[in-house]
Parts: structure tokens; C-alpha cells; sequence
């Protein structure tokens, strides 16, 4: 280098990109994997969830049939479902002779017999009720999704709606009102939240389903039920009304307080 020609300066050397092959190389290897663990992550949950089931049940009913029934008695395998498959079969041979005018007398003297014992008659009476409501085809319970304005003015949330309240409950209640049994979930866990009661004219019916509501507070929105803009819309306008409507009633309440 001679004398006259200026020293180069680190700094203000240009930056050398990296090459655009290498990084398109990893974006689609990174890509792919993403793209994998999408298809393979549900499925394999899905397979083990299914397969701890069959398996629970499985080795809960086994011990019920006899050896010289078992499949694996004589395969040199043992045979998954087999359980499930029996249990099955009774469960609804039991439904089926409960129907009949003998299976209803049985079960009638052995509620009887459970009335009698103090611990044991709550816990079934709650149990069988938790299970009528659930499983009644006539039920409706859980079968509707609604909005109600919680936790503060213009905020909502998204409840599910069941049965309406008792006699006593409803004779309790201040407002001479028709109320509805409301369950707010929690996100991400929909097991858990608060359970009140709540006037069915202060709550937004939605037309969605149960599970695309549970869907929908799982993920904490990032699943949205079909519809996308217009429903947005169309639940705003929902929400306006209601708010118009909650403001007029109270306005005429205090003008009728006045």
C-alpha cells in the first residue's frame, strides 16, 4: 500500500450479506419441520390419548372375563379393545334391561337401598343428576353460547348457557326477571370458571356451536368460529343493541325512582 492511499477503515467496510442459498436453505428446513409438526403433533396425541383409553379400559374389564374367553388365550398377541368392546356390550345390555318393567323395579330398590346410607345417597343423587343432565337427549344444557357484558362496561364474554333456575331460586332473586344459568369459562382452561345467574334479556345469544365456542376460549381467540369479518360485525351490532337497551332501562328506572 503506498503513501498517498488512504487507510482502510474496518468500520467502514461494506457488510457482506449472506448468501441467499444458505438462508433459503434453512427457511424451508425450518418450514418443513413447522409444516411436520402440524400434521404429526395432533395425530400422535390423538393415537396416544385413544390408546391410554382402550388401555384403561382394557385392564379395568379383564379381570371380569373369564380366562377361557380372553382372545390372548389363544393367540400369541394380546388383542387391544377387547374390553372396551364388552364393556360396551354390557353398559348397554344394562340400558336395555333398565327399560323393561323387572330392570326398572331393581334399580328402584337399589336407589332405595342407597337412600339409606347418608354419604353414599348425596353422592350418588348428585352423581345421577350430573349424568341425566349430560346425557338427555331431551337436556339443554350447555347446548347454547351467549355473550354477557363482563368484567367492565363494553368488555364481554363468552358464556354457556343452561338450565334455568329452581323455584326457590328464582322466588330469591331480586329482579322479577326470567333468568338463565350462565358458566364462564376460563382461558385456557375451560374446566374451571365462575357460575351465576344472570337475566336472559341482558344476554347476547350466539348462533355457533358449543365446541367452537370451547375452541375459541382454549386458544385464547386464535381460533375464530366461521364467519370471520361479517360475524365480527354482526356481534358488534348484537352488542350495540344491548348496550342501547341496558341504558334505556336504566334510564326509565331512574326516572321512575325520580
Amino acid at each position: 500500500m503506498s503513501l498517498t492511499e488512504p487507510a482502510s477503515d474496518p468500520a467502514a467496510s461494506p457488510i457482506i450479506p449472506e448468501p441467499t442459498h444458505q438462508r433459503g436453505a434453512a427457511y424451508r428446513l425450518r418450514t418443513y419441520f413447522l409444516t411436520g409438526l402440524v400434521v404429526a403433533g395432533p395425530l400422535a396425541i390423538t393415537v396416544y390419548l385413544t390408546w391410554s383409553f382402550v388401555t384403561w379400559v382394557d385392564d379395568l374389564v379383564r379381570p371380569f372375563i373369564p380366562v377361557a374367553y380372553r382372545p390372548e388365550t389363544y393367540l400369541p398377541w394380546r388383542v387391544p379393545g377387547t374390553g372396551l368392546v364388552v364393556a360396551f356390550f354390557a353398559i348397554t345390555m344394562l340400558g336395555f334391561l333398565t327399560a323393561n318393567l323387572v330392570g326398572r323395579t331393581l334399580v328402584e330398590a337399589g336407589e332405595t337401598l342407597l337412600d339409606r346410607m347418608p354419604l353414599v345417597r348425596s353422592i350418588y343423587k348428585g352423581l345421577k343428576q350430573v349424568f341425566e343432565t349430560l346425557f338427555s337427549e331431551s337436556g339443554s344444557s350447555f347446548r347454547k353460547v351467549g355473550l354477557v357484558e363482563f368484567p367492565a362496561p363494553g368488555m364481554w364474554s363468552l358464556v354457556f348457557l343452561s338450565q334455568p333456575p329452581g323455584g326457590e331460586i328464582t322466588v330469591r332473586l331480586p329482579l322479577q326477571d326470567e333468568y338463565v344459568s350462565a358458566f364462564m369459562p376460563c382461558t385456557p382452561n375451560p374446566t374451571t370458571g365462575f357460575f351465576f345467574y344472570v337475566p336472559r334479556r341482558e344476554v347476547i345469544e350466539l348462533d355457533i356451536p358449543v365446541e367452537a365456542a370451547a375452541k375459541l376460549i382454549m386458544t385464547a381467540g386464535l381460533i375464530q368460529p366461521n364467519g370471520g369479518a361479517e360475524t365480527q360485525k354482526k356481534l358488534q351490532a348484537m352488542a350495540d343493541t344491548a348496550r342501547a337497551a341496558q341504558a334505556m332501562r336504566k334510564e326509565t328506572e331512574r326516572v321512575a325512582t325520580e
